[in-house]
């Protein structure tokens, strides 16, 4: 049918009564309360969006310290408003600014730990530092995304159910991290309190973006750790190199080293393990703190020594410990006058995809749908890093991550956010989170 002005008005009218239709299928298979919870968000998303604004506003690079505090100090009074109780806790001892905890305990249910982080990787010398409004339904700003809107998602889902009467029968633990941009040291002290909250509770909710598209979600996340490679050879000059009692020299044996892990283990699924860096020849140095390094040697000399400084990410515990056997197997197997060893070091343990994790992707997903927002997918562990909630896998029974809000180019001076995605992801939570506290098929036993 040709579009004349003539049946552009009937045209109109016919896309409206769909969208209505749409909406009417979708709000029919909420019930009473879970049609306020959506009425409430909608009525207070400009609320949102000015504290979404507040604190994009301020800056909050994880090594700005009094940036990450005062991003705390705008949402701890919002946090004991609803009837939580709110904190910082001081990093001092991680040499970090700290985490805020928000809780309210003592109710029935399970007991639902929420996490987000207050600091993003955009320090005060960075351009980029504000609020911008690219379209009706875009803003750039830094950590809109990763993930002040999952901040403000947690909060209002939270204000949401405690409007609706709900929130003080529940059992609830906030944590946002101060550091989850470049963690404190040590790890033991940095992640306590997610560990503790994770020991508590039965389920674990993550507000990161997840891979920036609100259609999926995380049931997984691979491990980020690191590894260091040290090889030592004989120096002589070059023209020696390869004769018994000179051998290959250090450069060659890293060589073989790197060039058998990718033989042997570049093809296992889920499994990446990166050299960073190298620093090789008569004299070196390197400087983990500066990710840096010196090197001198001569053409015609045989490297005596070389670093290799590399990460490692896993899907499981079981597929971290086969890989480390594998690389420990291939360095022991030196070239001729050379000697090798390898360290791994401590980082984000993997979240794995269990039974659990899908089932509750499964409840998330069919609360969108009830929204009318579609269906909900897992998203490729291959193309999600590590995050905060990888610290409470060893505790909870069924976790997922990615509901914080949509957005694209994260980390970069063009992040940027879908406003359209903050009350949605909000709406999703909040109905989640009600049909947790209401199902009566969960048992979980006591901790």
């Amino acid at each position: 049918m040709k579009l004349t002005q003539a049946n552009f008005g009937v045209f109109t009218k016919i896309i409206c009564l769909l969208v209505l239709f749409v909406s009417f299928q979708a709000n029919a298979q909420l019930d009473r309360t879970e049609k306020k919870l959506s009425s409430w968000v909608d009525e207070h998303n400009s609320e949102a969006l000015d504290l979404l604004k507040e604190l994009i506003n301020i800056n909050s690079g994880t090594m700005n310290f009094d940036g990450v505090r005062q991003v705390a100090d705008v949402l701890i009074p919002k946090f004991e408003a609803i009837g939580m109780d709110a904190s910082f806790i001081d990093g001092s001892s991680w040499n970090r600014a700290g985490h805020l905890v928000a809780k309210i305990e003592g109710g029935k249910g399970p007991k639902i730990l929420m996490i987000g982080h207050l600091d993003t990787v955009f320090e005060p010398d960075s351009p980029f530092q504000q609020w911008e409004q690219v379209d009706e339904n875009t803003i750039k700003g830094p950590g809109i995304a990763d993930m002040k809107g999952g901040d403000v998602i947690i909060l209002q889902s939270l204000a949401a159910l405690n409007e609706a009467g709900l929130l003080k029968d529940m059992n609830i633990w906030v944590v946002m991290t101060g550091d989850e941009e470049l963690s404190g040291r040590p790890l033991d002290l940095s992640k306590a309190e997610l560990k503790k909250a994770a020991e508590w509770a039965d389920i674990a909710l993550g507000f990161e973006n997840g891979d920036g598209n609100p259609k999926t979600a995380n049931v997984a996340r691979r491990s980020s750790s690191g590894w260091t490679l040290e090889v030592k050879g004989v120096p002589s000059h070059s023209s020696q190199i390869f004769k018994p009692n000179i051998g290959a020299g250090a450069i060659y044996e890293a060589s073989r080293i790197l060039y058998q892990f990718y033989e042997e283990l570049s093809g296992e699924e889920f499994l990446t393990f990166n050299p960073g860096n190298i620093v090789g020849g008569t004299d070196i140095s390197y400087n983990d703190k500066t990710n840096s390094g010196t090197a001198f040697g001569k053409t015609n000399v045989v490297a005596e020594s070389a670093i290799v400084n590399g990460d490692i990410r896993c899907i499981s515990e079981e597929q971290y410990k086969r890989a480390q056997e594998v690389m420990k197997r291939i360095v022991s197997e030196h070239l001729p006058q050379t000697e090798a060893t390898i360290t791994f070091s401590d980082g984000y343990p993997p979240f794995a995809p269990t039974d659990g994790n899908y089932e509750l992707l499964k409840q998330f997903s069919q609360v969108s749908q009830d929204l009318g927002f579609g269906e909900v997918t897992p998203v490729n562990p291959a193309d999600a890093g590590a995050a905060d909630i990888s610290f409470t896998a060893f505790g909870i029974k069924m976790g997922i991550d990615g509901m914080g809000m949509g957005g694209t180019q994260g980390h970069t001076v063009n992040e940027a956010g879908d406003l359209r995605t903050l009350p949605m992801q909000t709406k999703r939570a909040a109905v989640l989170m009600y049909r947790l506290l209401t199902d009566k098929s969960l048992s979980f036993s006591n901790k």
